[in-house]
């Protein structure tokens, strides 16, 4: 009963509504953890669902599950912390949006269904809407509504992707359930003009929620404004959310034998967005959009190694992995940045070794995994993937790619050693309570130690996710 997994933060969302802000809390961590719990034992033991024509365990679903599960606990334990600091306005509406966007991410990591998948993605646009507009400034407000409105014009394209695909059924006569699981065993049997067509539709309308430049725009305001907890979710999971749908139908298009051509258009989008995030990041004036066009660069990375196939598509996953655990990692710390100084503004940050030793050392530790500095995992991933793309013969792509990845390296640094070791004036002194520190450090640990040692079980997820598509050694 793998419903069991959506059902119970949805259930939670609601009754939070209507408790007092302390039982709210509990009900966010203790909701966490057991969420956590039954995604081990559904990784574990991968029972049915209910509705299988809707809903199916999948190697990659599952691998994203796992990462948004423990995600979400070490992010609802400092939240308990945050808001002790950050006083927000009905608290408990805030835990339980938390815990409904919870519930949406979930099922679209169990939904097999085209159609299932395009809701579930579309219920978390409405489910995080009101976390960005928490602090209900004009700023945030004009932030909702460009999220909004940007997100659903492209879930709009991603049904007319869904609706094309489902043509390249009708043209052929082939009657099977319109999941990826179904379609992915008659994929040579679909018309490849309307699959083709239904592809480029999906790449941009999940594109957009996945933040794949061009379509990339919602992306930095809406980090800016939202409380830091949201945005630790809405960069290490969210994104990997819409990612989950390209990768489903990129699969049917290998299978199809289609695989060149939308391996070729994954990766233009994929160097578009390390471009285009480089360009960003080295005239970056706000510490929280730095990490926002860091994630573009990242989604741009993942997107890239997936075109490749091959090594790349291996590289792509640990990428996907990594970046969850580390820039999840970085937004907690901007909180506490952003707490104690008062503000997003680069310049107005400093001496953070000085002032916020602990913080500053998740802070530092977080910048070096995300540039992709070994022992973290981010240096495997983006090797792997250079690797594959000079084995494939794609020297330019690779050479373009490198380049962007060294400037960006270089702005990146130059913004982190300002934050870390300029003088500045002494910020307001908060208490670097351990529930707004640990959740960091768990993260960044998790990210070293798979760096080095991956289970056996979590190897074969990860294996069995690419190699469908041609992907791993």
């Amino acid at each position: 009963m793998v419903e069991i997994l959506f059902l119970i933060p949805f259930l939670a969302g609601v009754l939070a509504f209507f408790l007092t802000a302390k039982s709210a809390r509990k009900t966010l961590v203790a909701t966490g953890a057991l969420h956590f719990l039954l995604s081990i034992l559904l990784w574990v033991y991968q029972p049915g669902a209910i509705i299988p024509a809707y809903f199916k365990t999948t190697h990659s679903g599952l691998l994203s599950l796992l990462v948004i599960s423990l995600l979400f606990l070490l992010i609802s334990i400092y939240s308990t912390a945050y808001l002790d600091i950050d006083h927000i306005k009905k608290e408990n509406v805030f835990i339980g949006t938390m815990l409904l966007f919870l519930s949406t991410m979930t099922m679209v990591t169990l939904s097999d269904h085209i159609m299932v998948m395009w809701i579930a993605i579309e219920a978390t646009t409405l489910a995080s809407a009101p976390l960005i507009y928490t602090h209900g400034t004009p700023a945030s407000l004009e932030t909702t509504w460009k999220y909004v409105f940007i997100c659903s014009v492209g879930i709009a394209m991603a049904l007319l992707g869904s609706v094309l695909i489902s043509l390249s059924m009708e043209a052929n006569k082939v009657d099977v359930p319109m999941s990826f699981s179904a379609l992915a065993t008659v994929a040579k049997n679909l018309d490849p003009m309307w699959l083709k067509a239904g592809f480029i539709f999906i790449l941009v309308g999940y594109g957009t929620k996945m933040g794949l430049a061009p379509m990339h725009t919602w992306l930095p305001d809406t980090h800016s404004e939202a409380p830091s907890p949201v945005s630790a979710l809405l960069s290490g999971v969210l994104l990997n959310c819409a990612y989950l749908g390209i990768f489903k139908t990129h699969k049917i298009m290998v299978n199809a034998g289609l695989g060149d051509f939308s391996g070729t258009i994954l990766m233009a989008f994929g160097i578009i967005s390390v471009l285009a995030a480089a360009t960003f990041i080295l005239r970056q004036t706000e510490y929280k959009r730095l990490l926002a066009y860091s994630s573009i660069e990242n989604m741009g990375i993942i997107a890239f190694g997936t075109g490749l196939g091959g090594l790349g598509a291996y590289g792509a996953i640990l990428c996907l992995i990594h970046h969850s655990l580390i820039k999840s990692s970085l937004f907690l710390t901007s909180g506490n940045i952003l707490l104690s100084y008062g503000s997003r503004q680069i310049e107005k940050t400093g001496n953070l070794a000085g002032h916020m030793p602990k913080t500053f050392v998740a802070f530092f530790a977080g910048f070096l995994g995300i540039s992709g500095f070994p022992p973290f995992g981010i240096f495997i991933g983006e090797l792997l993937i250079i690797i594959g793309a000079f084995q494939a013969g794609r020297t330019v792509w690779a050479g373009i790619f490198i380049f962007s990845l060294c400037t960006i390296f270089a702005g990146f640094l130059n913004h982190a050693m300002k934050i870390s070791f300029d003088d500045h004036q002494a910020p307001i002194k908060i208490t670097e309570k351990a529930r707004m520190i640990w959740p960091q450090y768990v993260l960044l640990t998790t990210s070293a130690v798979l760096s080095f040692w991956i289970p056996d079980a979590l190897y074969r997820t990860i294996v069995n996710a690419v190699v469908a598509f041609g992907g791993g050694f």
